[in-house]
Parts: C-alpha cells; sequence; structure tokens
C-alpha cells in the first residue's frame, strides 16, 4: 500500500480517471481492471441475457457508488428492481466478476467488499476452466456450484451458461468474427 501521501481523493480519482474505462477506486487507490479477452465479453453477454430471463435487471461494467471510499465497476450486475440511475448508490443483488487476467488475492478482497457494501450475492465464473463459485459468508470463501440459485427464486444451470457460450463463440467462428 503506497504511502497516505501518496493516496488519491475520490475527487482526484474522479478527475483523473472518470473519462477512462478499466478503473476502481479502492479505498484512495486508483486500481487497474484486467483487459477483457474474447471469452469474457461473450460470457457478460450471456450471462447480462440468462439473467434477464430469469427476471432481473442487469448491466455490465457499471461503476457502484455505494461506498464513497471503494467504487468497483463489477463485470456484469444484476437486481430485481429496474437500476439506479447514473449509478447504483444502494446496494444491488448480484454482482458478478468474470477471470481474465485477475490475481486470486485481489478478487476475494473484492469479493469481501461486496460483502462488506451489502451485495445479497455474489458470483465469479472462469470461462477458460468452464468453472463457477459462490461466495459464502459462511466460510469467507468460494465454493464451487453448478446452478445459480437466484434469490428471486429462479436458478440457472451452469452447464446451460457454458453450452450458451459455446454456442455464441462458434456462431462467430462461422462468420469468421472471432
Amino acid at each position: 500500500m503506497p504511502a497516505a501521501t501518496n493516496l488519491l481523493t475520490l475527487e482526484q480519482y474522479r478527475e483523473q480517471y472518470a473519462g477512462e474505462a478499466g478503473w476502481e477506486y479502492w479505498l484512495g487507490e486508483a486500481v487497474r481492471k484486467p483487459v477483457p479477452n474474447t471469452l469474457h465479453g461473450i460470457l457478460q453477454f450471456v450471462l447480462m441475457m440468462i439473467l434477464d430471463a430469469a427476471g432481473y435487471y442487469t448491466g455490465s461494467e457499471i461503476e457502484l457508488r455505494i461506498d464513497p471510499n471503494w467504487e468497483p465497476r463489477p463485470d456484469v450486475i444484476a437486481d430485481t428492481q429496474p437500476l439506479e440511475q447514473p449509478y447504483p448508490t444502494k446496494p444491488i443483488e448480484i454482482a458478478i466478476e468474470i477471470l481474465s487476467d485477475d490475481k486470486m488475492g485481489q478478487l476475494f478482497k473484492k469479493c469481501r467488499h461486496y460483502v462488506r457494501i451489502g451485495i445479497s450475492q455474489i458470483f465469479v465464473f472462469d470461462p477458460e476452466a468452464r468453472d463457477v463459485w459462490v461466495w459464502s459468508r459462511e466460510t469467507d470463501n468460494t465454493e464451487r456450484i453448478r446452478e445459480l440459485r437466484l434469490g428471486n427464486g429462479s436458478s440457472i444451470l451452469v452447464s446451460d451458461v457454458w453450452a450458451e457460450m459455446e454456442r455464441r463463440t462458434a456462431k462467430k467462428r462461422l462468420v469468421g468474427l472471432e
């Protein structure tokens, strides 16, 4: 952690990074998000589409302004209520992180902060290994899952997510876009 004199205020962070994608404000620091790859982008779309069908309002890379000391941009967010404009300032129901080149220690810190600010459900997807985890408050750790059991009573099989992602990546290969 840098010396206290090197910490950014929220105002300084917004002045320097507001127009740039891929940055988050973490307790006085500008933290670079991993650069997403093709699988990451396709999975974001698939998750938003599936969550929408399950009754959620969704968005991607939307800055959460719930805590003035920590403003993350989850890969996907979802809530049963319309998303607050222009940024959510109250806890949303679901935050999803998609692994790209993430460091696990950093990811765990992020999940713990999501819990701290009141996010109900936190999921972590690995599109390369085809693994999914839910953050457990009881164990303060991730637990591998085969089904997303959502707060609104819906559930989504992880195999259905991967099947839709495979269908969409195969489609892109057929038309030469990948």
